[in-house]
């Protein structure tokens, strides 16, 4: 009841706001100019291509700390952290930020700082630059994964990630800051695309890594369900936020769902599946000894579900490119050549490890640390009881 409580006091408020549909005839409203932050990286490239060729679209603004290799665009080199990019949002319309850092091998305080300033710095500069629009993305995961979540989530359900260090404590607080801006900035009007599991060329996460190990970890009593996003279908949803005037808070991926023998059928893998407290116990303390990158909490995101109901844009009249099955095969075709056991990426030569070895390993460790503590607490009992005569050898304890 504790942890319950817990999670409802930390939730964030999500209630539903009003979807606005602005008239797109391109006689009644002028073309905006976009402009685009990380287009240098990640979905950058293709989304500046995208809102360059779309004939609703008046100009291109590429925003990055270096130049790419985007042409057709006006490029802008700036560092969103910077409060000078406001001088460089002049004569812009709408800034669609999408420099975030979503990888495992990032630390977390490093991370935070650049995603969370990042956004923070968007938010003022579009403001003190007038800028009518910023559109943010986040992710699907700031929703949480539960073994008891609905299947799917509504949009509008309470964001109820935990406000933590992971990558989904990053989106949470950009989400916040994302709810306070229209207050401070009444000028700005700011609209959040929440992504489901990202998939496609350059993405690199916890989910991805998931698909990268020799099998696939189950939590006994509760089977995740897979909703994926292709960047194609992200930047083909962001390109319709700007052109169609869509706003509000809203998730993009692909309909439905996979259920986990869905998955073990087209992906050819194995399951494994273990106790959720060894589990969680067990990849947390690898965590901490600086095993593996990401902490226990992201774990939740590929054992238990997070799918999210896109009805937002499927109203509006946006339907996804790809379906999961096709989204998940993309996936499976980038992770050849890689390996992963806990998100922690091994070396090729390392890969002749195998999924009964690593699950060996993992669940060896948990095992270790119990045998460690219990000798521990053998010798200081054996110590409490054995005359100080008597007591001429002193067993080294071992910690974790």
């Amino acid at each position: 009841m504790t942890a319950t409580l817990s999670r409802r006091m930390h939730a964030v408020t999500n209630a539903p706001r009003p979807v606005r549909h602005e008239r797109s005839d391109a006689h009644h409203k002028p073309m905006p100019v976009v402009a685009v932050t990380g287009a240098a990286g990640g979905i950058g490239p293709a989304l500046t291509a995208k809102l360059a060729a779309s004939p609703q679209v008046k100009k291109v603004i590429a925003i990055d700390d270096h130049r790419g290799g985007s042409t057709g665009v006006t490029w802008r080199v700036a560092d969103v952290r910077d409060p000078a990019l406001a001088g460089r949002l002049t004569g812009v319309d709408v800034v669609v930020h999408a420099d975030i850092n979503l990888s495992p091998e990032a630390g977390a305080r490093e991370r935070r700082a650049y995603n969370v300033r990042g956004a923070q710095t968007v938010l003022t500069a579009a403001a003190a630059g007038r800028v009518g629009r910023v559109i943010l993305v986040t992710s699907a995961m700031v929703y949480g994964a539960r073994p008891d979540n609905p299947v799917p989530l509504a949009e509008d359900a309470p964001l109820g990630a935990e406000p933590d260090s992971s990558v989904a404590g990053d989106m949470l607080e950009i989400e916040q800051l994302a709810r306070r801006s229209p207050r401070a900035n009444p000028g700005t009007s700011v609209t959040v695309v929440r992504p489901a599991a990202l998939v496609g060329d350059a993405i690199d996460t916890l989910v991805t890594r998931h698909f990268e190990a020799p099998r696939l970890l189950t939590v006994r009593g509760c089977a995740p369900r897979w909703q994926f996003c292709h960047v194609d279908d992200l930047v083909s949803a962001l390109v319709f936020a700007v052109t169609s005037g869509i706003g509000g808070g809203f998730a993009v991926g692909c309909d439905g769902w996979l259920e986990q023998d869905e998955v073990v059928q087209i992906s050819g893998l194995r399951g494994i599946e273990l106790p959720a407290g060894l589990t969680f116990g067990t990849v947390q303390r690898l965590h901490q000894m600086g095993i593996t990158p990401a902490p226990a909490m992201d774990l939740r995101y590929v054992v238990y579900p997070w799918a999210v109901d896109c009805a937002v844009l499927r109203d509006a009249g946006w339907r996804p490119q790809y379906e999961n099955a096709a989204a998940l095969r993309v996936l499976l075709e980038q992770r050849a050549g890689r390996h992963a056991v806990a998100g922690r990426r091994i070396a090729r030569k390392e890969a002749a490890i195998t999924a009964a070895s690593a699950t060996v390993a993992a669940i060896g460790t948990a095992a270790i640390v119990r045998r460690a503590r219990r000798r521990r607490r053998d010798s200081l009992r054996r110590d409490a009881l054995t005359p100080c005569c008597l007591n001429r050898q002193h067993p080294v304890p071992l910690t974790p």
